[in-house]
């Protein structure tokens, strides 16, 4: 796919933001402290890459999805972590006030995404309820002109530091499996929400997720997103999306592979001479190179055809997510390979995007899933 001379301008104006800002002093204290850098986040939103697919009557860019995942492939191309932060207000935080909200929870909820001045997460996952959503147990009980949240969310990204929460909770006990749940926009700051403990991860150090806890807590009316007993569909929508960003995330981190591999075969002496002249070196870089390029060209797809709403969208950005995120995993372990016994040391940057990469093919739905959805929707 040949991009136009407009979103050839948008890659760069993504590259140079990601390589001027992201600088190696705070991945270093990123990784270090695992804290969130709201000063990059700032930054950020004043560039309008937070709302980067929020329409622009909402304060948002109003980009399309080919926008969306160029942002997020040089984003992530640098730093998978600060590729969070971008991508989170623009699929799964604000894609479900998008798909159903009303027009005042848009007009309330959307323009502070947008800028940056509130962050929202989204809280489907449960300790027993993950690729099983059927497994839900958090709870909204109706109670005049509130419902009452009862229940815990887990492995909640950016729950330590945001500010709304879009969570997912029966309403309808009585129906079985995923049928039966509502979604509600939960105000972080209200009585009865706590936090668990910040996970000690393998990678993404740099944004921080924990638990969320409801206990008796009184969401109002109006928070309700959404038709009653049918937010799960929504979560599927939103899915959709997140898994487009999975893909592109996962682009990205293959690309900085690949450059680091790259730059360090043709520096590195062996025998007197480059390893990038060993055949079994070369080779490796050539199988990187081209398995990138088949996700890259898959996931761009994908983005044109997910804004064309096709009938197989959905199949494909699963596919996408699926095939870009174990290739990353691919890409990142012959970088570490082909740096050899530097690759396992922490002052090399192909340490951390191993690390990292590791997450790719297990948010927002295992590649176990994503064989799932692909297969079932092609055997229906």
């Amino acid at each position: 796919m040949i991009l136009t001379e407009k979103q050839q301008m948008m890659r760069e104006l993504f590259r140079k933001f990601a390589e001027t800002e992201f600088t190696d002093e705070l991945l270093d204290k990123l990784e270090e402290t695992g804290e969130f850098d709201r000063d990059i986040h700032d930054k950020m939103g004043k560039q309008g890459f937070l709302g980067v697919k929020i329409p622009e009557k909402y304060g948002g860019q109003g980009g399309d999805s080919l926008a969306y995942v160029l942002m997020i492939e040089e984003f992530a191309r640098r730093s998978l972590v600060l590729s969070i932060y971008a991508n989170t207000s623009n699929s799964l935080g604000a894609g479900p006030i998008l798909f159903c909200g009303t027009e005042e929870q848009k007009q309330k909820y959307l323009p502070p995404i947008a800028s940056g001045e509130k962050i929202i997460v989204f809280g489907l996952t449960e300790p027993g309820a993950g690729s099983d959503a059927g497994g839900t147990l958090t709870t909204a009980v109706d109670d005049g002109d509130c419902y009452i949240l009862n229940g815990r969310k887990t492995f909640i990204s950016g729950a330590p530091f945001a500010d709304w929460a879009i969570i997912y909770a029966k309403t309808d006990p009585s129906q079985r499996g995923s049928r039966g749940i509502s979604m509600f926009i939960m105000d972080m700051d209200l009585p009865g929400v706590s936090l668990g403990r910040n996970e000690e991860k393998m990678g993404i150090k740099g944004y921080p997720t924990s638990d969320i806890v409801m206990e008796d807590v009184r969401v109002p009316k109006d928070c309700l997103l959404g038709p009653l007993h049918r937010g799960f569909s929504v979560a599927l929508q939103t899915l959709d999306g997140g898994r487009l960003g999975v893909a592109a995330q996962s682009i990205g981190l293959a690309q900085g592979c690949l450059d680091e591999s790259i730059r360090y075969a043709k520096e590195r002496q062996q025998f007197g001479q480059p390893i990038s002249r060993f055949q079994a070196i070369s080779f490796m870089i050539a199988d990187m190179a081209t398995e990138l390029e088949a996700a890259r060209q898959l996931t761009y797809s994908t983005a044109i055809m997910k804004d064309a709403n096709t009938p197989d969208a959905s199949t494909r950005c699963s596919m996408a997510k699926y095939y870009a995120s174990e290739m990353a995993n691919r890409a990142a372990y012959n970088a570490v390979q082909i740096h050899g016994g530097y690759g396992y040391i922490k002052d090399y940057k192909v340490e951390r995007m191993y690390r990292d990469a590791r997450i790719l093919p297990l948010y927002e739905g295992t590649s176990q899933i994503q064989q799932l959805v692909i297969s079932g929707n092609l055997l229906r």
